[in-house]
């Protein structure tokens, strides 16, 4: 097993290009089963979860051509409606075929999601979703079974709570469904709106697209004819390589980003004294003279994103201060405390709120990775700790960062990956 050895204490410079968002490609390639025709999508990220989906594909008879950052996808000749749990388990975005799968089919068999252990997401909300537009579904066996033989209908969605996937889904769901599906309280995160995008590209009358209630008038079934996507970049990568400059104390600029995407970021960032330089499509970081504590509390986009929240408590552990994180959206998604615990920081956690107390120095261990984010969050507070850090069970994150090694030597860190010893 593959695990990542830091030497701590190295300043960073110089440039890193940020990869597409995994987030944004997940639900395009699932949306790529609502056509039957070819599809090419480009700047995907390379990492095991778009693998993971894209094998999804070829399973259920689609045919797939992946290189690095393109694919080419034609799933004119589907002949399966049945997702396995032997994808499934492995990452629970794959639920996203189920919307496309049934609207373009009539019928589909999803393994109920696996994935990473941050908490409970329930998918109750996209099966009601698609209950009230007009589907058959049973939970049987460990899958969902779903049946609308004659179609889906547009109908009124109002999601008890915010939810991309959810949203995500039911998009999908409505494109080819007859009538019109009104969604309320939608997630309005950029890889929601890309996915709005691409499907009214394609034809589909889509209103509202970036507020949170969208409009959408199905096709009755008829197939939709993709254009070529480009992934937009990876808002959360991105805000990880801000933070490695902020807790290195590095002036470092990345390229290919939005920083529209990332505006909470940036504002807790230069709330701890950092400062930036902002084009259209770079932003450079620069350090803080004293780097200062932050209060954040986590919320839907465009809020301050819960997959930053880890990232961000490996650097106020080194602040000039107390930091206080509150975790709104996933109740287990403080597994990295003890763990960044053990380089010596001091974070004290009560619930859903942890305390921050920065510390002077932090000092290298070895460090056991819990889910995607908190691995990069044990990552940044190695690149700072005195001496040797060890972080084991990086298949975490291998599932959403493209050569997180290698972009982070290239700016200067002392990182390597190694293979455990039989």
């Amino acid at each position: 097993m593959d695990y990542l050895e830091i030497i701590g204490g190295n300043t960073l410079s110089g440039s890193v290009t940020i990869s597409g968002a995994k987030n944004a490609a997940l639900p395009i390639i699932a949306a790529t089963i609502l056509s039957d025709k070819a599809v090419t999508l480009t700047n995907l990220p390379n990492v095991v979860d778009i693998r993971t989906l894209l094998k999804l594909l070829t399973m259920l008879g689609g045919e797939v051509e992946h290189t690095d950052t393109v694919a080419h996808i034609n799933n004119a000749h589907i002949n399966s409606t049945k997702a396995v749990y032997e994808i499934v388990s492995q990452m629970r975005a794959s639920i996203l075929v189920l919307g496309p799968l049934l609207a373009r089919f009539g019928e589909c068999e999803v393994s109920l999601p696996g994935g990473c252990a941050i908490g409970q997401r329930p998918i109750d909300l996209h099966l009601k979703a698609l209950e009230a537009m007009g589907a058959h579904i049973e939970i049987k066996g460990g899958y969902v079974r779903a049946e609308a033989p004659k179609g889906l209908h547009g109908a009124k969605i109002v999601f008890d709570k915010i939810t991309v996937t959810g949203t995500e889904n039911i998009v999908m769901a409505a494109a080819l469904a007859h009538g019109t599906t009104t969604i309320i309280n939608a997630a309005k995160e950029p890889e929601v709106v890309q996915l709005c995008e691409m499907i009214r590209d394609a034809g589909v009358k889509i209103e509202g697209i970036g507020s949170s209630e969208l409009c959408i008038e199905g096709t009755s079934g008829k197939a939709l004819a993709f254009k070529t996507v480009e992934i937009i970049p990876d808002r959360i990568e991105a805000g990880t390589y801000l933070c490695a400059g902020a807790i290195t104390n590095s002036s470092i600029t990345l390229k290919k980003v939005d920083h529209k995407h990332i505006r909470a970021t940036i504002d807790k960032l230069e709330h701890m004294g950092c400062t930036f330089d902002l084009t259209d499509d770079t932003i450079t970081i620069h350090p803080a003279s004293t780097l200062l504590p932050v209060n954040l509390i986590t919320i839907e986009y465009p809020g301050f994103p819960t997959d930053m929240q880890a990232q961000f408590m490996a650097v106020a552990s080194i602040a000039k201060g107390e930091s206080v994180i509150e975790e709104r959206l996933f109740e287990n998604r403080f597994m990295h405390v003890s763990e960044l615990n053990r380089l010596g920081a001091d974070i004290w956690l009560k619930g859903s709120v942890s305390a921050v107390k920065g510390v002077d120095k932090l000092y290298g261990a070895d460090v056991m990775a819990t889910d995607l984010r908190a691995s990069s969050a044990l990552v940044l507070a190695a690149l700072v700790a005195e001496g040797i850090t060890k972080v084991r069970r990086i298949y975490h994150l291998d599932r959403g960062y493209e050569n997180l090694e290698g972009k982070l030597s290239a700016l200067g860190a002392k990182i390597s990956r190694k293979k455990e010893s039989k």
